[in-house]
C-alpha cells in the first residue's frame, strides 16, 4: 500500500521522453508524459502530479515559461530542469526563480532516479495509521508500538502484500524520531551498482555522469529512519558493505575518502525466510544478526479475517475521494469469503476495480470482480477462442469488457498501468484486448 508518487516528464524529443518515462517506472514511481510546456499545464489540470521533470528548449512553450506557471499555481510542486552544459547559468538563475534542481545532459538513470527518490514524490508518511482490528494483527500494533520507544534495529518479515512497509512507517511515527525523515528504498528494484551509489552517496566524477555530489539515503536520513525494502534481494557483496556502514555508523560515498558519521535508524522487510536464505548461502549470517535484533512478523490476510473488511472501507475512501460510496452486504460476504492470496495488495486492486464498477454510490455483489476471475489460467490461456467464450456466460463475459474498457479510460489507455488495476500481467491484458478488437470493442488508445 505504498503511496506511489507520479512525475511529469516534459520532453519534446519523442524517444527521450520514453526512455525518461520507463526510467522512473522501473524505480517505482507512476510517470505522466507531455511534448510540450502547454500540454503540460493541460496534464496538471486533469492528473494529480507529485513533480515535474522538464526540458529547456521545446517549442510552443519551453521549460522556464512552464516553471513560471507551475510555481504560480503550485508553489509547492517539486520541478527539475533538464538543461545542456551550455546553459548551466540559466539553469542556476531558474532556481532562483522557484526551480528545485537541474540536471545536465547527458546523465546516467542512476542520476534521474536519485533526483526522483531524493525530492520523495508521494512519499509522505501516512498519518492515520494502521487498520488494525482482527487480534493477529492488534497484537503486532502493540509490539510495534513498544519497539518504536526503543533505538532497536527491527526486522520485518512477511508475504509480499501484507503490509510490512506499512508497519514500519508506523514504528517511525511512534519513535523519537518522527518528526526526522524516514527514507524508503527498495532493494528488489534497483540493480546493485545504482543501489550502491543511492545508499551512500557519490561525489562528483565517480562514474560518468556523475556531475556534482549526492548525498546517499544515509545521509539523506540523518536523525530519521531508513527502511531497507526487501533487503533479501540485495547482492551478497552489497550486503558486506552494508554491513560496515552498520557495524561502524558511519559511511564513504562512491569516489569519496571521508568517513561520514551517522545517526540513522534502520528498518528492513523481507518476504522470505532469511534463516534459510543464510543457510543457502545468499545471505551473510552476520548481517541477518546485525538486522534481526528485534523480528516482527506480519500474518498474511487471510489469517486475519477481521481486518479485511475495515481494509477495504479505508482504500475505498482513499480510491473515492470525491465520491460517497460503500459496500453492499453482498459485496461484503463475497469479500469475506475470498482467500486473498495477494494480500492487502490484492485486496486494494479489487477494491479500485469495484470501485471502477459501481454505477452509482452502492458497490453491488456483481462489482466485486477477484482476479482469479479476470485472468485465465495457462491452459485456459491455450484454449481455442470458442473454448475461451464458454468459460465466462454472457453476463460475466460483458462485465469483463466494461471492466477492462473502464480501467482503459481511468488511466488514459495506458496498458500497462490498465494491467496493474487490473490485477493481470500485461501479457493477459493484450490477449484479452486482440479478443475485444475482433468482437469489434472500441478500446480507447493510449494516451
Amino acid at each position: 500500500m505504498r503511496n506511489q508518487g507520479s512525475v511529469l516528464v516534459v520532453e519534446d524529443d519523442e524517444a527521450l521522453r520514453a526512455a525518461l518515462c520507463d526510467t522512473i517506472q522501473y524505480g517505482g514511481y507512476r510517470a505522466v508524459s507531455a511534448c510540450n510546456g502547454a500540454e503540460a499545464l493541460q496534464r496538471l489540470e486533469s492528473e494529480s502530479v507529485d513533480m515535474v521533470i522538464s526540458d529547456v528548449q521545446m517549442d510552443v512553450m519551453d521549460g522556464h515559461t512552464l516553471l513560471r506557471n507551475v510555481k504560480s499555481r503550485r508553489p509547492d510542486l517539486p520541478f527539475v530542469l533538464v538543461t545542456a552544459h551550455g546553459s548551466i547559468a540559466k539553469a542556476v538563475e531558474a532556481m532562483r526563480e522557484g526551480a528545485t534542481d537541474y540536471l545536465l545532459k547527458p546523465f546516467e538513470a542512476e542520476v534521474l532516479l536519485e533526483m526522483v527518490s531524493r525530492l520523495n514524490p508521494g512519499g509522505q508518511v501516512d498519518s492515520a495509521g494502521m487498520v488494525a482490528e482482527d487480534p493477529a494483527m492488534v497484537g503486532i500494533c502493540e509490539l510495534a508500538r513498544r519497539v518504536a520507544a526503543t533505538s532497536a534495529t527491527v526486522l520485518i518479515s512477511g508475504e509480499s502484500g501484507t503490509g510490512k512497509e506499512i508497519v514500519a512507517r508506523f514504528i517511525h511515527q511512534h519513535s523519537a524520531r518522527s518528526e526526522q525523515a524516514f527514507i524508503a528504498i527498495n532493494c528488489a528494484a534497483i540493480p546493485e551498482p545504482m543501489l550502491e551509489s543511492m545508499l551512500f552517496g557519490y561525489e562528483k566524477g565517480a562514474y560518468t555522469g556523475a556531475y556534482q555530489s549526492r548525498a546517499g539515503k544515509f545521509e539523506q536520513a540523518a536523525g530519521g529512519t531508513l527502511l531497507l525494502d526487501e533487503i533479501s534481494e540485495m547482492d551478497l557483496g552489497l550486503q558486506a558493505k552494508l554491513l560496515r556502514v552498520l557495524q561502524e555508523k558511519e559511511v564513504e560515498r562512491l569516489g569519496g575518502n571521508k568517513l561520514i558519521p551517522l545517526d540513522v535508524r534502520v528498518l528492513a522487510t523481507t518476504n522470505r525466510n532469511l534463516r534459510e536464505e543464510v543457510a543457502a548461502g545468499r545471505f551473510r549470517e552476520d548481517l541477518y544478526y546485525r538486522l534481526n535484533v528485534f523480528p516482527v512478523h506480519i500474518p498474511a490476510l487471510r489469517d486475519r479475517p477481521r481486518d479485511i473488511l475495515p481494509l477495504a472501507r479505508v482504500l475505498l475512501k482513499r480510491h473515492t475521494p470525491d465520491r460517497e460510496i460503500t459496500f453492499s452486504a453482498e459485496a461484503e460476504q463475497r469479500l469475506l469469503a475470498y482467500r486473498w492470496q495477494g494480500n492487502v495488495r490484492e485486496l486494494e486492486n479489487c477494491v479500485h476495480r469495484a470501485a471502477i464498477m459501481a454505477a452509482g454510490n452502492r458497490i453491488a455483489a456483481a462489482d466485486v470482480y477477484f482476479e482469479d476471475a479476470i485472468a485465465p489460467a495457462a491452459d485456459q490461456c491455450a484454449a481455442a477462442p470458442d473454448q475461451q467464450d464458454r468459460l465466462l456466460d454472457g453476463g460475466l463475459r460483458d462485465r469483463e469488457k466494461q471492466l477492462i474498457v473502464n480501467a482503459l479510460e481511468k488511466v488514459e489507455g495506458s496498458r500497462k498501468d490498465a494491467a496493474s488495476l487490473l490485477g493481470i500481467s500485461p501479457r493477459t491484458l493484450r490477449y484479452k484486448l486482440a479478443r475485444l478488437k475482433e468482437q469489434g470493442v472500441p478500446i480507447p488508445a493510449a494516451g
